[in-house]
């Protein structure tokens, strides 16, 4: 039998389209994506003209059938921190304790990704990222694609509509390292298969988990703690904050005026009333009683051109000895890497024996292994 004469003229339905409309969910409200933070599920009705019965043959195209937007069903993407509650993401935490001690003992029957691939696109490049992501999902069995920023150059030379459909037939799951937010909420929305967030300029959940994770193993929890970022309100500080709208912790951002984190991301994890949130400008003051002293480069990639300048604003914020005994005996160090050496941080500081950034690097891959079993439902 032709396939063409399966197709909805044939089968008697009249106009046939189906019309599922999927946004990401957040709890954000920012102005210029908050259309996009809502999820909703809109179908069309058929038309149908006698009762009809699908043939069997038809079955396996059935994909030809199905609207430009697919639903995700019992797939999950994972875009910001606070899209899960609590329980969800100390369970996520959980697992990946327990998949890092596997790994660590040697053990290599857990192949959870066994026949699976996931395709990682590029727009920043990244050595954590990429090696984090393609070790650890090698390792549980799949097999990840890398896509760099020449390979696709999305919503330039490819809709980003486009390569979600496409990418989501060739692979279990993509993992996506972007500039515009927005590209990422829209890969989200037209992909069929989860899709991970590797970053964005807005934020950068997986770092974030691997911190919470490495916090968990040096100090033994999160809650109650007090984490203090000394630095740039940058992509990472974001999700520091949807951090502590879901779980109790106090967040300092100690920042130099006019570089705080976004108005609206702040407003909305102080509204959670959850974790205790605080901006200020003071690096010495607010460092004291910390458990956990955060840097970032102050100038972050595609904002390079600005360097000098931050350097100049930013004096007074970088992390030195001085400013680790200020915080305390207790105080450990982390950075999400790569690091300025002499600028943001000292090396002295980096090599200290209360740094933990290299256990935090690692932590990447574990953290990452566990988000990816929870999207996948496995």
């Amino acid at each position: 039998m032709a396939y063409a004469a399966l197709m909805p003229a044939n089968l008697g339905l009249e106009g046939s389209h189906v019309q599922i409309h999927r946004t990401t969910t957040s709890c954000l409200n920012l102005d210029s994506m908050s259309k996009d933070f809502v999820r909703g599920v809109k179908i069309n009705k058929l038309k149908v003209n006698e009762p009809v019965k699908m043939p069997t043959k038809v079955t396996h195209i059935k994909s030809a059938l199905m609207s430009p937007v697919e639903e995700k069903t019992g797939l999950k993407d994972f875009l910001h921190i606070n899209d899960f509650d609590k329980g969800t993401i100390l369970k996520i935490l959980d697992r990946a304790k327990e998949v890092k001690e596997l790994l660590k003992s040697g053990e290599r029957t857990f192949l959870p990704f066994k026949g699976k691939t996931m395709a990682m696109i590029f727009a920043k490049p990244s050595m954590r990222t990429r090696v984090s992501f393609e070790t650890g999902f090698s390792l549980l069995g799949g097999h990840a694609i890398f896509l760099g920023p020449k390979d696709i150059e999305m919503g330039k030379r490819e809709e980003t509509r486009d390569v979600a459909r496409v990418l989501s037939r060739y692979n279990d799951i993509i993992m996506a390292r972007l500039f515009a937010h927005q590209d990422l909420l829209d890969l989200a929305n037209y992909a069929s298969v989860p899709v991970i967030n590797g970053l964005t300029d807005y934020n950068h959940p997986c770092q974030i988990m691997a911190d919470a994770l490495t916090m968990i193993e040096h100090i033994g929890q999160i809650e109650g703690t007090k984490v203090v970022y000394v630095g740039d309100g940058n992509n990472i500080v974001h999700s520091w904050l949807l951090l502590a709208a879901v779980i109790p912790f106090h967040f300092v951002c100690v920042c130099p005026k006019g570089f705080e984190p976004d108005a609206k991301t702040v407003e909305k994890a102080q509204q959670a009333g959850v974790g205790k949130i605080e901006i200020t400008h003071d690096p010495k003051e607010a460092v004291k009683g910390a458990d956990v002293v955060y840097s970032d480069v102050w100038a972050s990639m595609g904002q390079k051109e600005e360097a000098e300048y931050r350097r100049k604003v930013f004096q007074g914020f970088q992390v030195d000895e001085e400013l680790m005994k200020i915080a305390g005996p207790k105080a450990y160090f982390m950075h999400c890497l790569p690091a300025e050496r002499g600028v943001e941080v000292t090396n002295e500081v980096i090599e200290a024996p209360n740094s933990i950034v290299f256990p935090q690097a690692e932590n990447r891959m574990h953290a990452q292994n566990a988000i990816m079993l929870h999207s996948l439902g496995l």
